[in-house]
């Protein structure tokens, strides 16, 4: 009998591995300047205007390619940035992303979401300089909760960092430049959902590179 609870667990454990989704890394390109690339979709959480996503030019980004993708917009304060992943879906696994704070008076940088539902419920890591920390929050039915942060972390903007979170099943790790800031358990979302790129109020934020490697891959 013990030997066939093994057999049925391995089949469930190859199965789940077969069936997980391939690791995908997003760049951006000149075909697409001046507009939201096919495939995102531009979101917001709270009230105001803003979430102006597009493709820009960059010789700076990395790898390369000379363009990233950009919020452009300056909202108000309670206003979050959201750039949907289409056809994205992460449970467990790896996210990063490369970002460049560049402009924001009331907000700076920016970060990565995911278990995404919709604009009111996800997980979402951010860094900004202008408040010299990073931190890691959910946000449920709207409203933002912060789950860790590391303090007096001087990262300046105009510069390109690589922020990474790692999710399995209620912990969740975060790092930047590939050192890791922020350890939290957390048991509000447990599904897969969405990945995000995100931003706050007025912070003009480039993005390239978003690499997502759901676990198994």
């Amino acid at each position: 009998m013990r030997h066939c609870i093994v057999t049925i667990s391995g089949l469930v454990a190859l199965t789940h591995a077969i069936a997980a989704d391939p690791a995908k890394t997003y760049r951006f390109s000149g075909a697409d300047v001046g507009k939201l690339p096919a495939g995102w979709t531009a979101a917001r959480t709270g009230p105001g205007e803003g979430s102006v996503w597009k493709v820009v030019a960059d010789n700076s980004a990395p790898f390369k390619s000379g363009h990233a993708l950009a919020q452009m917009a300056e909202g108000p304060t309670q206003l979050f940035n959201l750039c949907v992943l289409d056809a994205s879906s992460f449970r467990d696994g790896e996210i990063s992303v490369m970002f460049k704070a560049v402009k924001g008076k009331i907000d700076q940088g920016g970060g990565v979401a995911w278990r995404y539902k919709d604009a009111d419920n996800y997980y979402v890591c951010r860094y900004n300089p202008r408040e010299e920390n990073f931190r890691v929050y959910h946000v449920k039915g709207g409203k933002r909760t912060q789950l860790a942060t590391k303090e007096n972390l001087d990262l300046p903007a105009g510069k390109w960092y690589r922020l990474a979170i790692k999710q399995a099943g209620n912990r969740i790790e975060c790092s930047v430049d590939d050192k890791k800031h922020l350890e939290v358990t957390d048991d509000t979302f447990k599904d897969a959902g969405k990945v995000a790129l995100w931003t706050k109020a007025d912070a003009q934020t480039y993005f390239d590179n978003l690499d997502v490697r759901p676990a198994g891959n």
